[in-house]
């Protein structure tokens, strides 16, 4: 065993030669969204928080909030809790035994995608309405 050359030899695939499948990354992405939106509930329970207190701790959640970094903090956490959402919806058609051929899987999950954005992009028009 000591005289393997071990410097040839070739590594296991990973990441970069192995590509995830669609419904993979769909499965990744669903278990980070749920632990994602922890820091949109933060920002909403400091904010009215700031609400019940009023003064300054008011004025400091307000302009947290209203912050670009806030204003980011919950788009992205109303596009984490659609895609969870939607991913959750998926899930109970898996527990029924519908969309779980390959191809079914991937086009699923481009669909979640797709439709998360849209109903992203959908929730700020509503709200700036």
């Amino acid at each position: 065993m000591a005289d393997v050359n071990r410097g040839n030899r070739p590594l296991s695939p990973h990441l970069q030669v192995y590509r995830l499948p669609p419904a993979a990354i769909s499965s990744i992405l669903n278990r980070v969204t749920g632990h994602a939106m922890v820091a949109g509930l933060l920002l909403i329970a400091f904010w009215l928080l700031g609400a019940a207190a009023g003064g300054g701790l008011w004025d400091t959640a307000n302009s947290l909030t209203r912050s670009w970094f806030g204003w980011l903090v919950l788009v992205a956490s109303t596009w984490a809790l659609w895609f969870h959402f939607l991913a959750g919806i998926r899930h109970f058609f898996y527990d029924a035994g519908i969309g779980l051929e390959i191809e079914e899987a991937r086009k699923s999950s481009i669909a979640i995608a797709i439709a998360s954005v849209v109903l992203t992009l959908l929730s700020l028009v509503l709200y700036y309405v």
